[in-house]
């Protein structure tokens, strides 16, 4: 009992993370962290690499046509941003429930006081728990992120006149959820076992700057590159605190249920615009995109640690089986 309430609490906390961290682009080559591996997408594909208690690395793939490929609505500015967006939280879910039921896995063959019944219950989280836990998880964002800035504020504003107007109610509000952000990410970063995913989250970026440098996808060759990379999901989320406070300072709502209820029925409209300002950022490649990614690549000093050898060893493995899907897709 006590060992699935840890489970539950570390799978929760983990959607959560993946849910904040993971980027609204549209990705030529990228990837996640997960429990023990690495997700790595291509246009059309993507394969998830777990390594698993025996050392032994399994792999799941699969084609991934984007959004757009699918219905023309997916095609036009801010629509795009919100499939884009949401595409990349359900694989992020599905890479996450497969990385957990490779060690739920692990965890049934080494209890060796366990029954076999008993084994063959732990050996999968099923889909109906795995959506409750992405269901709390979206609950505590909406509390976290968008009722707790906005009572906080609220009770500010009594007792100074400048939080009074809309800009400076939502500036504060802005101010407010970034520091709530800030010292999640901090307390997160020392679980144990979300520091393995944050080193995972360094061999992505690094397996991915590999690649982009035309060079061959080794562990010796990842290696020398950086944990840092400008197009992570930490500079989409950095944009998206950024338009949600100008877009909160346009809703005419004065009671706290109405701003509460804007907020949530906004968020699709502000993953569009956020979007919209990253794709704009990016085509031109000038400074505007060096400011846009830099609070994100400050961010990833938490949210990526250096990889030991094997965690490289599962990243590379990832990329090398969605580059080989997409080869084949493209013959």
């Amino acid at each position: 009992m006590i060992e699935r309430l840890i489970w539950n609490t570390k799978l929760w906390t983990a959607n959560f993370t993946v849910f904040l961290l993971k980027a609204g682009e549209e990705v030529l080559v990228g990837g996640q962290a997960v429990f023990e591996g690495v997700m790595m997408r291509s246009p059309r594909s993507y394969s998830i690499a777990v390594r698993k208690r025996d050392g032994s690395i399994v792999v799941k793939k699969d084609y991934l046509p984007r959004p757009a490929e699918r219905r023309r609505l997916w095609r036009f500015p801010l629509l795009r941003g919100v499939a884009t967006l949401g595409q990349a939280f359900t694989l992020g879910i599905r890479a996450l429930k497969f990385s957990t039921d490779q060690m739920l896995d692990g965890l049934a063959h080494s209890a060796s006081e366990a029954s076999v019944c008993q084994r063959e219950q732990r050996r999968e989280i099923s889909p109906a728990m795995m959506g409750l836990n992405v269901v709390v998880a979206l609950g505590f964002f909406i509390v976290l992120f968008k009722l707790l800035p906005l009572l906080a504020t609220t009770w500010l504003q009594s007792y100074f006149p400048v939080v009074g107007g809309r800009l400076g109610f939502s500036l504060v509000d802005g101010i407010i959820r970034l520091g709530i952000f800030l010292l999640y990410i901090l307390l997160v970063s020392r679980i144990p076992d979300i520091r393995r995913i944050f080193e995972y989250h360094g061999a992505e970026h690094k397996v991915v700057f590999t690649y982009e440098a035309a060079e061959s996808l080794t562990v010796s060759n990842a290696r020398k590159h950086s944990t840092f990379h400008p197009r992570c999901g930490t500079s989409f989320l950095m944009v998206v605190m950024l338009m949600s406070t100008l877009v909160y300072a346009t809703i005419p709502f004065d009671s706290l249920a109405l701003k509460l209820l804007s907020r949530v029925v906004l968020i699709p409209l502000i993953a569009g615009l956020s979007y919209e300002v990253i794709r704009f950022a990016a085509l031109r490649r000038n400074v505007v995109l060096e400011w846009i990614t830099l609070p994100g690549l400050w961010l990833q000093r938490v949210t990526t640690k250096e990889p030991d050898d094997a965690q490289l060893e599962t990243a590379v493995r990832a990329l090398d089986e969605a580059l080989a899907l997409e080869k084949a897709a493209a013959a």
